[in-house]
């Protein structure tokens, strides 16, 4: 174990001779390595930053500044009045997560300024973040905030720009689902109108890439992403606070039909979210990057015993069709038991009971449809070791959440799936903080579905599990003509999936190639072969991971079903073995003494040679699933084979168009 080392280095306020009191003054900061360099002037009073890697210009020359309420502008007419210094190096244990062990190193830097706030720097060896931090005592309103992002020459950046919801009978960027595809393009390209979710991709000439994002937001806006008048940089929007919320869809959704003229209110002393920027060489470090993670605030409990992962037997993806079955299925406590002894059977963790259980329209959850004998439900479940999640709308669940909590965690519910939020301004925000926290307190997973991506709640309240905030497979039941899913599934992790987990809900048993695919809501089906579905379970992230089809058609698929029913969802180590973003993935993750591997392919056919040199000594059976020669044309042909390994070996394993394939590695018995 690394043992926790910080130092702190002596103030220092590098102040330049002569009587203008608003010469530059400039800071300089590195990381342990000396391979990011941070440098901060405060020229004429203005704020600005830059970054370089080996030498390289990665951010030119950005101002920072937020405005007050009263008045204030920080970041303008600044006056230092001391900078500290301090060096960490330290090892953190998450207790959920894709490895047991992140080695957290960085060199920091706060300068304080007169006015009564700081911005503090922090310089990582893959990247570096700032935060504006405030030592006011009063009430205070944010008016705005510049967070720029200059960018080197001729860059060019992957871009989701949120698809708005009509509100008031014009679209709304702020009300939206934070669903997209990716767009590929130069900054000269990008309709400065628009404003793009975070995390954002920049690819700079030199082909090295900077994925923009934030951390460690509770109590402030999410940041959205603009391009700039000059068009060669990017800067932050957020949403302004909201001055009245209206109740819709069932009462389940709140939408905001008038705003404030600031962003955010305090009552006095605070910290703001870090501004990051992480740093990449190469494609695939952005599938192992831990900076959202290392930037966000630890836990404030240590028992972790009770926050279990696992696999989920998931309901709404498809339309609770069962069949071959003498009851009818849907929203009733038939179907549930149905899929209770499903899950039993193959060694599932959870069911989710998705929307429909509570009473539509009166938005409370503390009634339930006279379908469902919960009660009932809850203790078949627990007489087969198979906990229940419950879905709930976030305004319901905002009604009364201490008590709701409170009492379906008596009944012995172990979590709750909550949705629609669909917004990230400063109220929204905070639901989400306090829907984790509640949730703590009674011992309860959450699953924040409807929302923004992750930016480190989940290691504040690791009960926090999942997140959407990603354009996933229930985007398939509705998708309209030229949706490319395969495309987006080898693009996301390299970006939205920086942030963190993601609630993806992967596991279609009904495949189709490029050509065969349709959008059916009741019977939906997945783009790309069925090793691709099963691949998608180590290479995306989720705790809490969802088995997405019919109970029915896995028992039509048994080996499939019993194969991805027994991969973890947490683990011990991720090592990305091959990836280009776009193109393909190649992902090891190790659980206890099993590795994993798996693969994913665009629509583009290739062979890619799996090295074994991450093993241990001695000899590994290799159970591969791959795309059988035919699932170009049947997208659900595979092939099972065991093949005999060791720490030389190399396999080469073909993917077909939108294939993929994956492994479970054990140490061989002789």
């Amino acid at each position: 174990m690394k043992s926790v080392f910080v130092k702190a280095i002596p103030f220092s306020v590098f102040m330049m001779l002569g009587v203008n009191a608003y010469s530059q003054k400039v800071y300089e900061l590195s990381d342990l390595s000396g391979s990011v360099n941070v440098t901060v002037s405060v020229d004429e009073g203005n704020v600005a930053y830059s970054v370089t890697k080996d030498g390289e210009v990665m951010i030119r020359k950005s101002p920072v500044s937020m405005s007050i309420s009263n008045g204030d502008v920080w970041g303008k007419d600044a006056k230092v009045k001391r900078v500290k210094r301090r060096s960490v190096d330290e090892d953190i244990f998450p207790p959920v997560y894709r490895k047991d062990k992140i080695e957290n190193e960085y060199n920091e830097m706060a300068i304080s300024f007169k006015d009564g706030y700081s911005l503090i720097f922090r310089a990582f060896e893959d990247g570096v973040a700032y935060r504006f931090a405030s030592d006011m005592s009063k009430p205070f309103n944010v008016v705005s905030e510049e967070a720029s992002f200059n960018l080197p020459d001729d860059s060019k950046v992957y871009a989701a720009f949120p698809k708005g919801r009509m509100n008031e009978g014009k679209e709304d960027p702020f009300y939206s689902s934070f669903q997209n595809t990716y767009e590929y393009m130069s900054l000269k390209e990008w309709n400065n109108g628009k404003f793009a979710m975070t995390p954002l991709l920049v690819e700079t000439k030199s082909g090295k890439k900077l994925c923009i994002t934030e951390a460690d937001l509770l109590n402030y806006p999410g940041m959205f992403l603009q391009n700039n008048e000059a068009k060669d940089g990017l800067q932050g929007v957020f949403a302004k606070y909201p001055k009245k919320i209206v109740p819709e869809v069932r009462g389940l959704k709140g939408v905001v039909k008038e705003r404030e003229d600031f962003i955010a209110k305090y009552d006095g002393k605070t910290t703001f979210p870090w501004r990051a920027v992480v740093i990449a060489d190469e494609d695939k470090e952005l599938l192992d990057n831990d900076m959202v993670y290392k930037l966000a605030s630890p836990a404030t409990f240590n028992d972790y015993s009770w926050i279990k992962p696992g696999k989920v037997a998931w309901d709404w993806w498809n339309n609770w069709s069962l069949y071959n079955v003498d009851f009818r299925a849907g929203i009733n406590t038939e179907t549930y038991k149905y899929y209770i002894d499903f899950a039993s059977k193959n060694g599932i963790e959870y069911v989710i009971l998705d929307e429909g259980w509570a009473v539509p329209g009166a938005a409370d959850l503390m009634k339930v449809v006279p379908e469902i004998d919960l009660k009932e439900i809850i203790s078949h479940a627990e007489s087969k070791n198979v906990g229940i999640i419950l879905w709930a709308g976030y305004l319901a669940f905002d009604k009364d959440m201490d008590n709701v909590c409170k009492h379906y965690a008596a009944m012995g519910v172990k979590g709750f799936k909550i949705d629609f939020m669909d917004r990230d301004d400063q109220i929204a925000v905070d639901f989400n903080k306090r829907a984790a926290e509640i949730g703590a307190k009674y011992k309860l997973l959450i699953d924040l579905h409807g929302t923004f991506k992750p930016t480190g709640l989940q290691r504040t309240y690791p009960n926090t599990i999942n997140f959407e905030g990603v354009h996933g497979l229930e985007e398939l039941k509705w998708a309209k003509e030229g949706t490319d899913q395969v495309t987006y599934d080898v693009t996301f992790p390299f970006i939205r999936m920086v942030a963190g987990p993601v609630d993806y809900t992967q596991g279609a048993m009904v495949n189709a190639n490029k050509e065969n695919f349709r959008a059916i809501y009741t019977e939906p089906m997945s783009q790309g072969t069925r090793c691709r579905q099963l691949a998608e379970y180590v290479i995306f992230e989720s705790p809490l991971n969802m088995l997405c089809d019919s109970p029915t058609n896995y028992e039509k698929e048994q080996e499939c079903t019993s194969f991805i029913a027994d991969v973890p969802t947490v683990w011990n180590e991720t090592r990305p073995l091959q990836a280009k973003i776009g193109e393909c993935i190649v992902m090891a993750r190790r659980n206890g003494d099993v590795w994993y591997v798996g693969g994913l392919t665009n629509w583009k056919e290739r062979e890619v040679k799996v090295d074994f040199s991450f093993l241990g000594e001695g000899e590994y059976e290799v159970v591969l699933f791959k795309d059988g020669i035919n699932s170009d044309l049947v997208a659900k042909d595979y092939k099972k084979e065991t093949i005999v390994v060791n720490k030389k070996s190399v396999a080469n394993v073909k993917m077909y168009n939108g294939g993929g394939f994956i492994m479970k590695i054990s140490k061989a018995i002789r």
